[in-house]
C-alpha cells in the first residue's frame, strides 16, 4: 500500500508523455535502456528474433502495464518492444526511477511485484505453446487479453476485439498464419468468437473459457 508521500515521490518523477504508432519501437534489443515507460493507451508487444529472423512475440502490455520494468538495472535491451496499436505512453527517466525505488520501498514492492505477475503470465505463455493444441492456445489468448483489459478497466466487453493480425497471432502460439486461420474459422463455427474481417470477438465467453483450458490465477489480477 502506498502512503500519500510516496504518491508525492512519484508525481514529481521527471517524465515525457507521447503518442507512438502502429509497429514502431518503443525498445529495441541492444540498446541502452535510458528509460521506463508506462502505457497511458493503447497496446504493445515484446518480441524476440531468431538469427534467422523468425519473430517469437513473448508479451502483451495494456494501459497500466509498464514496458520493461528491468530497463532501468540493465546495462543493454535484450528484446524489441513495438506497438501493437496507436499508443500513448510516459517515458520515465531510468535514473529517476531506480533513485525512487530506493528512497521508497512501499513503491519498490509494488513495481516488484508487477515484474514477478509479468513472468507469472510468461510461465502460462511457455505452457501454452509447449501443451496445449491450436484450437486452446488461441482461445487461452483471447480469454487472457479481454479479462485483462476488462480488469484494467478499460471501456470494453468481452466482445471487444484483439487487435492483432493472423500473423501476429500466430507469432504469439507458435502458429503458422494458415493454422491461425484455421483456428478461428473453428471457434467462429463452434459460436465461441464472431470474426469481421481483421476483427476476432467472444460472443460465449463461458464457452470458450472452458474451452481453452483458461483459469485467471495465474494473472494475479485486482482492479485497478
Amino acid at each position: 500500500m502506498l502512503d500519500p508521500d510516496d504518491h508525492v515521490a512519484i508525481r514529481r518523477l521527471i517524465f515525457t508523455q507521447r503518442q507512438v504508432e502502429p509497429s514502431a519501437y518503443l525498445v529495441r534489443e541492444g540498446e541502452k535502456p535510458v528509460r521506463c515507460s508506462f502505457i497511458l493507451g493503447g497496446f504493445t508487444y515484446a518480441q524476440r528474433l531468431t538469427s534467422t529472423g523468425a519473430r517469437q512475440i513473448v508479451s502483451l502490455q495494456i494501459p497500466g502495464d509498464f514496458v520493461d520494468l528491468q530497463n532501468p538495472w540493465f546495462e543493454e535491451a535484450d528484446h524489441n518492444v513495438q506497438a501493437l496499436t496507436r499508443a500513448q505512453v510516459v517515458d520515465i527517466d531510468a535514473g529517476a526511477l531506480r533513485t525512487l525505488v530506493a528512497d521508497r520501498p512501499a513503491v519498490a514492492a509494488a513495481l516488484w511485484r508487477m515484474s514477478l505477475i509479468g513472468s507469472s503470465i510468461l510461465r502460462e505463455w511457455i505452457v501454452n505453446i509447449g501443451r496445449r493444441d491450436a484450437h486452446t492456445r488461441v482461445g487461452h489468448l483471447l480469454c487472457e487479453f479481454s479479462l485483462r483489459r476488462e480488469v484494467a478497466g478499460i471501456p470494453s466487453t468481452r466482445a471487444d476485439h484483439l487487435p492483432m493480425t493472423q500473423e501476429q497471432l500466430g507469432d504469439t502460439v507458435g502458429l503458422t498464419p494458415v493454422h491461425v486461420n484455421r483456428v478461428l474459422k473453428a471457434l467462429a463455427q463452434r459460436g465461441l468468437i464472431e470474426r469481421d474481417r481483421r476483427q476476432i470477438r467472444i460472443v460465449d465467453w463461458a464457452g470458450l473459457r472452458d474451452a481453452s483450458d483458461f483459469n485467471p490465477r495465474y494473472l494475479h489480477l485486482t482492479p485497478r
